[in-house]
């Protein structure tokens, strides 16, 4: 058996299906609350898909800003294999199907054929270093950023100085060459 499970994840909340095969869904969908009762039912369901097929499915969701964060740290904890797809290659795999509906259960199916289909990577916990690198980057972007907008804020002032100098300049030099 090769059983996965798809998460579609939400504001609060999250769908939940899983398949055991390709084709093959286990029970109906149901929807977990993004709190303690509601992850620690998702590792019960969990551990029960792992129980009928005697392997730990891995766990299929999308990125959704920070909406599962609560999500991925509390399942690393029991050491799920986490698969984090990009939000664009799961809109490309659900606009390839023929049927156009849009519910988070059908989202949470998509999940599962994707695992099927393609070959994801699994999620890597970034360490201290590269967050702390990832947001030096971005300070580092603002700030050079804001520091082009200014160049550019100063030599407007300077041509405008400039061109005020040169009128000043004018009025005063040629009253006194007409003496």
């Amino acid at each position: 058996m090769n059983p996965v499970i798809g998460l579609d994840v939400s504001k609060g909340e999250s769908q939940v299906q899983a398949y055991l095969e390709k084709g093959m869904p286990y029970r109906k969908s149901f929807s977990i609350t993004h709190d303690l009762d509601g992850l620690e039912l998702l590792v019960k369901f969990l551990r029960e898909v792992e129980n009928h097929t005697g392997q730990k499915p891995p766990v299929v969701l999308e990125a959704t800003g920070h909406y599962h964060i609560p999500v991925v740290q509390h399942l690393e904890q029991f050491q799920y294999l986490l698969i984090i797809v990009n939000p664009l290659i799961a809109y490309k795999a659900k606009s390839s199907s023929l049927r156009k509906v849009k519910t988070d259960a059908i989202d949470a199916v998509h999940l599962c054929e994707l695992y099927y289909k393609e070959e994801l990577d699994p999620y890597k916990k970034r360490g201290i270093q590269l967050l702390n690198l990832r947001n030096l980057t971005r300070q580092h972007e603002a700030l050079y950023q804001s520091h082009i907008l200014s160049l550019g804020m100063y030599i407007h002032l300077l041509l405008q100085y400039k061109e005020h100098l040169s009128k000043l300049k004018a009025d005063f030099v040629l009253p006194h060459l007409s003496v």
